[in-house]
């Protein structure tokens, strides 16, 4: 006899997501941790964080609400809703990138260039891997509005889960950058 296995109830693209956020998550700790040290030896650059990274956060927090009701109506086969909610959530992604551009360039033009202090290049190199993080969320949103309007609208299983998968990471990379502002404004 051999014995019986139970299957985990986490789907396995699941969990290979969920590990992948447990690395950012880890690399994100790191980074935040590298800078607290780093402002503890002095040399340090004050500065205010421009106003643009406020706007920045709203965009981003907009787009996890929206892609959070596309989901929602595309579980309860409101098919125009969720297509249009969709290209919705794409565009904030788009709007939060260069927002992210504009306050880099108000960084610049308060002294806070890439190069002038540590502090600043923190700023610069978190908030810009971030950015690419959004940017393959952004290249999941198109895979999920290649589904969404090219294949017949059927919420199967498998398309489910992939838009969960897309959600989730949209999710994610919302909440790390609700944590990376707030970080940042404690800090500064």
């Amino acid at each position: 006899m051999t014995p019986e296995y139970n299957r985990s109830k986490i789907h396995q693209h699941k969990f290979a997501l969920w590990v992948g956020i447990g690395s950012i998550i880890m690399m994100f700790g790191a980074f935040t941790s590298a800078y607290v040290v780093r402002r503890a030896s002095g040399n340090w650059f004050e500065f205010k964080l421009p106003d643009i990274f406020l706007l920045n956060t709203a965009v981003i927090v907009l787009s996890s609400i929206t892609i959070h009701l596309s989901y929602k109506a595309f579980v309860n086969g409101a098919e125009k809703r969720y297509k249009a909610l969709l290209i919705t959530t794409f565009l904030l992604g788009i709007a939060f990138v260069i927002l992210q551009y504009y306050g880099w360039q108000a960084m610049d033009a308060i002294g806070a260039t890439f190069t002038v202090n540590p502090s600043s290049s923190f700023i610069y190199v978190i908030s810009g891997l971030h950015a690419a993080h959004v940017l393959g969320g952004l290249g999941a949103l198109t895979v999920a509005m290649v589904h969404a309007f090219v294949l017949p609208y059927k919420p199967t299983p498998r398309r489910k889960l992939r838009f969960e998968l897309v959600v989730q990471y949209w999710h994610f990379v919302d909440i790390l950058w609700v944590y990376l502002i707030v970080f940042f404004m404690v800090q500064s």
